[in-house]
């Protein structure tokens, strides 16, 4: 079980006629690949936002933001599509991380570099911690960071929700610079950095298992990105709130 939404959906059974199966190096091959795409994505979004052309950047962050999500629900539900939408879904996510991190860097500067830093610093922590068996995903570990993934995604359904009729305390509290927001955004950066371990955990086991096809290399890939740029967004927003910025969502 995996507390990463995407990842609990996987069927990893060899579909008949599938071509190969999955291997824990091929999985961190097409992690690479995800990662490089999602980088020049950035990159691209990054130089039209902060070169001056703010509505065209504001655009990118908006298309990579909902044709992202469209495509985390199809590689959701068509595991098999992986291949191809995973990619897809990366060079959105790019173009949306780039956006964001040129919109927080406007209002508090020097916080992108910290930010991508600290988020490639925490992979690189829990992966030594989960290789070194000093952290792993037990059954009590995936039900606490499960239920406190599931507190933290429906916290910010019911602001959405809320702010839809004008009601935007909530949202006000966990976004914003007041000291609420700011135990709320280290609680997500914790979650999300654990969530890290139950990812590999998941992967590996479904690696060594020798029984799924070859395609969930970049299922599992994409699963593990999604778990990355939530944990980049949400220290993006820690050093914003620690910098005055907190506001900005």
């Amino acid at each position: 079980m995996a507390s990463n939404p995407v990842l609990e959906r996987a069927d990893f059974e060899v579909v008949p006629g599938a071509s190969g199966i999955m291997t824990l190096r091929g999985t961190v091959n097409k992690s690479a690949i995800l990662l490089i795409l999602t980088i020049v994505a950035a990159a691209y979004t990054w130089t039209a936002t902060r070169g001056g052309y703010a509505t065209a950047g504001m655009g990118y962050t908006a298309v990579g933001a909902i044709l992202g999500f469209i495509l985390a629900l199809v590689t959701t539900f068509k595991q098999s599509w992986a291949p191809v939408t995973a990619p897809a879904y990366a060079l959105c996510e790019g173009l949306f991380v780039g956006g964001i991190s040129a919109m927080y860097e406007a209002k508090t500067g020097g916080i992108t570099t910290q930010a991508v830093m600290l988020t490639f610093g925490t992979f690189a922590g829990m992966l030594f911690l989960f290789q070194g068996n000093i952290l792993r995903a037990t059954p009590m570990f995936i039900k606490v960071v499960v239920g406190a993934t599931l507190g933290i995604f429906v916290t910010y359904l019911l602001g959405m929700v809320l702010s839809l009729f004008h009601i935007n305390g909530l949202n006000n509290a966990i976004f914003g610079a007041g000291q609420f927001g700011l135990i709320f955004s280290v609680a997500v950066v914790i979650i999300a950095a654990l969530n890290l371990i139950i990812d590999f955990e998941f992967i590996k086991q479904a690696s060594d298992s020798a029984s799924a096809p070859k395609y969930m290399e970049w299922y599992g890939a994409f699963g593990l990105l999604v778990t990355v740029v939530w944990l980049y967004v949400s220290i993006l927003r820690l050093l914003a709130i620690l910098n005055g910025g907190g506001n900005n969502r």
